[in-house]
């Protein structure tokens, strides 16, 4: 049976000399992979198959296999401020390789699905790009449902392994000291907001945040693009 979802492209793999293997995140499935016939014949251009594409496919559901199929794929919302910006580029990439290593689950989840539209909608089109790492971070976690919670009054450390605030001695070597917490005890309050923090304040909460994360998402492990992506956000 066929059905038509909007998807994000997550990864792709060559698959012979004609197809490729799709990763994408889909409006109506979840996260799925997809065989797509590649090439001058086949259903999908090079251009519909780049990292974080939005895109419109048809595809098959069958519910006993691992890998569905590509029937028609089309771009629904094409960047116009990404290309030739090397900032935006970056933060793509950015993007590209928090979403992979974390968007695995095959239920659908449509709220999810628009935080993930909302946030490349914002790389390739707000003015104000330094927050926005900061911003991915802490939505993901709140959507996939490890978001820590404000800090009770005195609780001025922040337990990086458990998630937690907590106030008194650091029994490990991943709690925060009070001058590292501040920033998160500011995001995390009722008028919290990345834009409030200084760039080096955001550099080392992005740096705080990964760390949290690769304690909280099973092989979630160490990302290659957050070094340039602070050259650039300077």
């Amino acid at each position: 049976m066929l059905h038509t979802t909007r998807a994000v492209v997550l990864r792709t793999f060559r698959h012979g000399d004609n197809s490729t293997v799709l990763r994408a995140f889909t409006e109506a499935f979840g996260t799925r992979s997809y065989m797509v016939r590649s090439g001058k014949r086949g259903t999908a251009a090079p251009a519909l198959l780049q990292p974080l594409g939005r895109v419109e496919l048809v595809v098959t559901e069958h519910h006993s296999r691992e890998v569905q199929q590509v029937r028609e794929a089309r771009i629904v919302a094409p960047y116009v401020g990404i290309p030739g910006d090397p900032r935006r580029s970056m933060l793509l990439l950015f993007a590209q390789e928090v979403f992979y290593r974390t968007l695995r689950e095959g239920a659908p989840d449509p709220t999810l699905f628009r935080f993930v539209m909302q946030t490349l909608e914002a790389i390739d089109t707000s003015p104000a790009l330094g927050p926005l790492p900061v911003e991915l971070l802490l939505g993901l976690a709140l959507h996939l449902g490890f978001l820590p919670q404000a800090p009770q009054p005195g609780e001025d450390r922040f337990d990086l392994r458990e998630g937690c605030f907590f106030r008194g001695e650091a029994d490990h070597a991943f709690c925060l000291d009070p001058v590292a917490t501040a920033p998160l005890i500011r995001l995390l309050g009722a008028t919290g907001s990345a834009r409030q923090l200084t760039a080096p304040e955001r550099r080392t909460t992005v740096e705080q945040l990964l760390l949290f994360f690769r304690f909280h998402v099973d092989g979630f492990g160490e990302l290659r693009s957050p070094e340039v992506l602070h050259e650039l956000l300077r």
